[in-house]
């Protein structure tokens, strides 16, 4: 096991989006040696320039790194690179570390564990929340699950990416919590929408209106945060609409297995689709908007 994280450690990290980049970023600002890899190398461009080592190949990421990251899109991507052929799994040393950051299936996060564990390697799955601002200004939110001699060996480097890092529990459990985190957005997402279509409908200047109620017990980080992205016009993606849908098929579905009813999550789920069959998979949550003011 890694006693500790030293600036000697070399970081793998696969995906390099919107939030991915910052991330990795961050690793680099703080010293830590950086090996990338992802599918389209022009998105890790800055970050080769800023002086990561290109990988060309998951194995060859693999097999170089102390740490390995993966920050990537869907749950299929995550099984892929874990459990693929040239994948993870079979090319990562016994000793080092895994971390999905991705948010995927809480039992998808499991089988990564135990397949992890056979191998005499550390898995813990760390999903991550704060956007783009987030990710840039290192404040995520970073729900972790996995064992605790493992987080604590790791919690240095999450530190360095996100101000509020809490183990939650067995693996599985830092999705199972990021997924709760989803259930609160997305029907604070439609409250915000709702509340500002509301707002100039009635004559009100909305950014007056967003002063006096996001302080007030309506505030949120999308009503901070989205909302003034809303008034702007500004609905290029600090999360994408698609990737959203995705955070809330795979809450249903969780739900659902557990026997339990989510109508405000079934609600907004029904709106986002509808949103992204109208062209906007690739904007921002915020282009919500669009739906209520046609």
């Amino acid at each position: 096991m890694i006693s500790m994280l030293t600036s000697n450690s070399t970081i793998g990290f696969i995906g390099t989006g919107v939030m991915g980049k910052s991330m990795a970023v961050n690793l680099q600002n703080a010293g830590f040696s950086l090996a990338v890899y992802t599918r389209t190398k022009e998105k890790a461009q800055g970050l080769v320039d800023n002086g990561a080592n290109w990988k060309s190949t998951i194995a060859e990421l693999a097999v170089s790194a102390d740490v390995i990251i993966t920050m990537v899109g869907y749950p299929s991507d995550v099984e892929e690179v874990y459990f693929g052929e040239g994948g993870i799994l079979e090319n990562a040393a016994a000793g080092n570390y895994v971390i999905d950051m991705t948010t995927s299936k809480p039992t998808l996060a499991e089988k990564i564990f135990k397949e992890a564990k056979a191998r005499g390697i550390y898995a813990l799955d760390a999903p991550v929340s704060g956007g783009d601002v987030g990710a840039k200004n290192a404040s995520l939110a970073i729900m972790v699950g996995g064992e605790q001699q493992d987080f604590d060996a790791i919690a240095p480097l999450l530190h360095v990416m996100g101000n509020n890092v809490i183990l939650q529990g067995a693996a599985g459990a830092g999705q199972h919590t990021k997924l709760a985190n989803q259930i609160t957005i997305a029907s604070t997402m439609v409250g915000v929408c709702e509340a500002i279509a509301y707002a100039r409908k009635s004559g009100l200047d909305p950014s007056r209106v967003l002063d006096s109620i996001s302080t007030g017990a309506a505030g949120s980080f999308s009503l901070t945060k989205l909302a003034p992205r809303i008034l702007a016009g500004d609905f290029a993606p600090g999360f994408y609409v698609k990737h959203f849908i995705k955070d809330m098929t795979i809450a249903l579905e969780s739900a659902e297995e557990m026997g339990m009813s989510t109508p405000g999550l079934a609600l907004s789920l029904e709106l986002y689709r509808e949103l992204a069959e109208k062209g906007e998979e690739d904007s921002g949550t915020q282009a919500l908007i669009k739906l209520f003011e046609e």
